[in-house]
C-alpha cells in the first residue's frame, strides 16, 4: 500500500515544499502577489487556516467562508495544494466570553485570561462541542475541494495548555483513574498512599496535584501527566473521527513537537495519524544545535515506523520566542533542510510563508521576510525550492538503521519529578549524550518507544530508562537472550510504571540481564569531578556497582580522585543468553561513551555510514534499486569523502571523492546499493 505522503508527493510532482499561509493577515491584493511568488520559489504545498477560527466563525452559529473559498480557489488555480488545518488551537473571543469556565487553571489556582492561543481546558465540554462543530462545518464545506491534499489537525497539541487544574479537569481525572484502576484499593497501592496518610476512601477525595505544602505524591503527579496527555489525545481523536466520517479519502496528520514538548506523549499522537509530522526549531544557545536537529529527525522517523515523514515547521532564520533569537548564517537553512531530508523527511515546510506585520510572531522569520525579494532569506528560499525539485527522485526511499535508541515521554516525566537523587540529572541531557556519541561516529539510529518490536535491530541503547514496566523489562531481556545487544545508561530500571521501587537491589527490573546490582546511587555536587581509568572525568552522577556475573570494561580510578565508587566498575558487559548487555554506571564523558558505543556496535556488527570525520554528518537513504548518500559538512573547511556514485543536485565529484564545501551539503546517487558487511537479520 502506497504511503499517503508518497501519494501527495506524486500529486505535487516532487518533494512537498512550502509553509504556513495566513492570508487573513493581509489585504486581498497581496494574495495574488503571494501565489506568484510561491510559484517562483518552488512552493507546491501550503498549510492554511491554522488560526482562522475567529474569521470563519465570527459569532456562535454564524459561518463566513468567503476568505477560505477565495484563497483555496486561488491556490488551486496556481497549482498549489493545501494542507487544510482545523482551527481549534485558537478559540475566538466570543467563545471565552461565553464560556469563561473553559479557560485553563494553573496549579496555583489562577484562571488564565484570553488573548493568546490554546486558551482552553482540554477537558472542557463546552470547548469539545464548539471544536467538533467547527471541524464538522469545515470538513463538509471543503470535502471535495481539489486544492485540499490532507488535513492538519489542531496545532502543536498541548504546547501551552497541557496541564489544567480546574474542577472540570479534576472530575475528568477521577473518571480517568476509575477507568485505569477500577477500584480504590488498586489505586492506593499504586500511589503508595499510606505514606503521609494520603489513603483515599472515596473517589471524590482525589484532587489534581495542585500546589501544596511540600512534595506532591509522585505516583499521583505521574498519572496526572498521563491523564493530561490523554485528555488532549481524546480531543485529537474526536476531530479525527469527524474528518474520517466526512472525508475518508483525505489523509490526516498533526504537528507534534519532538523534544520541544515535554507535556504530551508524542508516540501516542503519532499512532493516531496517517502520516507523522514534526516541528523543529534550533536552540540558538546551542552551538551544536544541528545535533539536536538530527536527533529530532530520527525521532520523527522512529515515530513513523521508518516510513516517510513530514517536516511541518522549521525556520528560515531567527525565531521569536527564545531569550536571544539568533539569525541563521548564510547556507544554514539549506543545510538544516537537507539534514531533515537525509533522515527520512519527504516534505520540507516552514513557519511561515510571509512574515507577519503585527502580532506576537512578527519577529519570527519566514520564507518571504519583511525585506521582500531583495533579501538574503528570500534568495536562499527560492534556491532551496529549485534544489529540492532536482532531488525529487529521493522521495519514497528509506533510512535503514540497525540500532534503536529508546526514547520515552513517560520516563521524561518520571525522572524529573520532585525529590529525585539529583535535580541536575535531566532526561534530555542523558539522551543527547548518547545520541551525540552515535552521531559523531556516523552510526544511524531510530528513536523508538519502549515496547517497540526490536527484532530487526542488531543493537538497542537506553540512555535513561529510570521507569520500566515488568512487561518492557521482560521485552528487553528476551531481546538480549535471543541474540540482541543492549547498552543501558545509569539510573535505569529503578522503578515500575507507577514510580514504585522495584523490590530488592537496584536496578530491579534489569538486575538479571545486566548481571549486576547497584549498591548505592552516588550523585555528585555541581563542582565535583571523578576520574576514570582512561583519564577522562565524570560529572554529575556515579554509582557503586557490584558484579553478579558481568565483566568490568572500565573502572573508576583507584585513587582519591576516583570518587565515592573509586576502583569500582564504571562500564560493564554481561553475556546473557545469545546476546550481551552493557551498563554505564555514570554519566560518562564523551570519549568514554563513544568507546562504549563503538564496542557495542562492533560486537553487533554495525558499521558507520562512512568512517567518522569530525563535523561531517553522513546518512544514507535506500530505495529498491538505488541509494543516496547525504554528506553534511558542519565545519569551516572543505572536506573530501570517497564515494562511488554520480552527482545529484549541486554535488561535485572529483577523482572518486565528493567535495563538500564549508557549511555545505551534497547528495550522491550511489551507482550500486551498499552492501553491509553484516547483513541484517531477525533474531529468533
Amino acid at each position: 500500500m502506497t504511503h499517503p505522503l508518497t501519494e501527495i508527493n506524486h500529486r505535487l510532482g516532487g518533494i512537498a515544499y512550502g509553509g504556513d499561509y495566513n492570508p487573513e493577515q493581509w489585504p486581498r491584493d497581496i494574495w495574488h502577489e503571494d501565489v506568484r511568488l510561491m510559484r517562483e520559489a518552488g512552493v507546491n504545498l501550503v498549510t492554511l487556516g491554522v488560526f482562522s477560527w475567529s474569521r470563519i466563525q465570527p459569532r456562535p452559529g454564524a459561518y463566513d467562508w468567503s476568505l477560505h473559498d477565495e484563497v483555496l480557489d486561488l491556490l488551486h488555480a496556481h497549482g498549489i495544494a493545501v494542507d487544510l488545518a482545523t482551527p481549534t488551537a485558537a478559540p475566538p473571543p466570543w467563545f471565552t466570553r461565553q464560556h469563561p469556565e473553559a479557560r485553563p487553571v494553573t496549579a496555583s489556582g489562577t484562571r488564565l485570561a484570553p488573548g493568546s492561543r490554546q486558551v482552553f481546558c482540554p477537558s472542557s465540554p463546552a470547548y469539545a462541542e464548539a471544536a467538533d462543530a467547527v471541524v464538522t462545518e469545515l470538513a463538509a464545506r471543503y470535502a471535495d475541494h481539489p486544492a485540499v491534499a490532507l488535513w492538519h489537525v489542531h496545532n502543536e497539541w498541548g504546547n501551552h495548555n497541557a496541564l489544567c487544574y480546574c474542577d472540570v479537569s479534576a472530575d475528568a481525572f477521577r473518571s480517568w483513574l476509575h477507568e485505569r484502576y477500577k477500584n480504590l484499593e488498586t489505586l492506593n497501592e499504586a500511589w503508595g498512599t499510606d505514606f503521609w496518610s494520603q489513603r483515599y476512601a472515596d473517589w471524590e477525595e482525589i484532587e489534581p496535584p495542585r500546589d501544596t505544602t511540600a512534595f506532591r505524591n509522585p505516583g499521583q503527579e505521574l498519572d496526572y501527566r498521563r491523564f493530561s496527555s490523554d485528555a488532549l489525545l481524546q480531543r485529537h481523536r474526536s476531530e479525527v473521527a469527524v474528518l474520517r466520517r466526512i472525508t475518508p479519502h483525505l489523509p490526516i496528520t498533526t504537528n507534534v513537537m519532538g523534544t520541544l514538548e515535554k507535556k504530551i506523549d508524542g508516540h501516542a499522537f503519532a499512532t493516531e495519524c496517517d502520516l507523522v509530522s514534526i516541528d523543529h526549531y534550533l536552540p540558538a544557545a546551542d552551538p551544536d544545535g544541528h545535533i539536536d536537529l538530527a536527533l529530532n529527525a530520527d525521532l520523527a522517523r522512529g515515530m513513523a515506523g521508518g516510513r516517510p515523514w513530514m517536516l511541518m515547521e522549521h525556520s528560515t532564520s531567527a525565531v521569536n520566542w527564545q531569550p536571544v533569537n539568533v539569525a541563521k548564517q548564510p547556507g544554514e537553512t539549506r543545510r538544516n533542510s537537507l539534514t531533515h531530508l537525509a533522515r527520512g523527511a519527504d516534505a520540507v515546510m516552514f513557519f511561515q510563508w510571509r512574515q507577519s506585520r503585527a502580532g506576537a510572531e512578527k519577529w519570527h522569520s519566514a520564507m518571504l521576510p519583511h525585506g521582500g525579494t531583495d533579501s538574503r532569506v528570500w534568495k536562499e528560499t527560492s534556491a532551496l525550492g529549485a534544489e529540492l525539485a532536482s532531488l525529487q527522485e529521493v522521495t519514497g526511499t528509506r533510512v535503514r538503521s540497525d540500532l534503536a535508541l529508546l526514547f520515552d515521554w513517560h520516563n521524561w516525566w518520571a525522572l524529573e519529578l520532585q525529590a529525585r537523587p539529583s535535580g541536575e540529572f535531566r532526561y534530555l541531557d542523558a539522551v543527547r549524550d548518547w545520541y551525540e556519541a552515535l552521531w559523531s561516529q556516523n552510526i544511524t539510529c531510530d528513536l523508538v518507544a519502549p515496547g517497540t518490536d526490536l527484532t530487526s535491530y542488531r543493537a538497542v541503547v537506553a540512555p535513561a530508562l529510570y521507569l520500566l514496566s515488568e512487561q518492557d523489562a521482560a521485552h528487553l531481556s528476551d531481546y538480549v537472550e535471543r541474540g540482541g545487544h543492549l547498552a543501558v545508561g545509569c539510573f535505569s530500571g529503578v522503578v515500575d510504571e507507577y514510580d514504585r521501587m522495584w523490590q530488592g537491589s537496584h536496578p530491579g527490573a534489569l538486575r538479571e540481564v545486566l548481571g549486576l546490582v547497584v549498591d548505592e546511587y552516588l550523585p555528585l555536587r555541581p563542582h565535583e569531578r571523578v576520574r576514570l581509568e582512561d583519564g577522562t572525568h565524570v560529572r554529575q552522577w556515579t554509582e557503586r556497582v557490584e558484579p553478579r556475573g558481568c565483566a568490568t570494561y572500565l573502572r573508576f580510578a583507584d585513587a582519591a580522585d576516583g570518587g565515592p565508587a573509586r576502583g569500582g566498575p564504571a562500564i560493564t558487559r554481561h553475556a546473557f543468553g545469545n546476546g550481551t548487555a552493557w551498563y554505564a554506571a555514570a554519566r560518562l564523558p564523551a570519549p568514554s561513551l563513544q568507546a562504549l558505543l563503538r564496542a557495542l556496535s562492533d560486537e553487533a556488527g554495525i558499521a558507520p555510514v562512512i568512517p567518522a570525520s569530525a563535523g561531517v554528518e553522513a546518512v544514507r537513504r535506500i530505495g529498491d534499486r538505488e541509494s543516496y548518500l547525504f554528506l553534511i559538512n558542519h565545519t569551516e573547511e572543505s572536506v573530501r569523502v570517497p564515494v562511488v556514485g554520480e552527482e545529484l543536485g549541486t554535488a561535485e565529484i572529483r577523482n572518486g571523492e565528493a567535495v563538500v564545501p564549508p557549511g555545505g551539503a551534497v547528495v550522491i546517487r550511489e551507482t550500486a546499493a551498499p552492501v553491509s558487511p553484516h547483513p541484517k537479520r531477525t533474531f529468533t
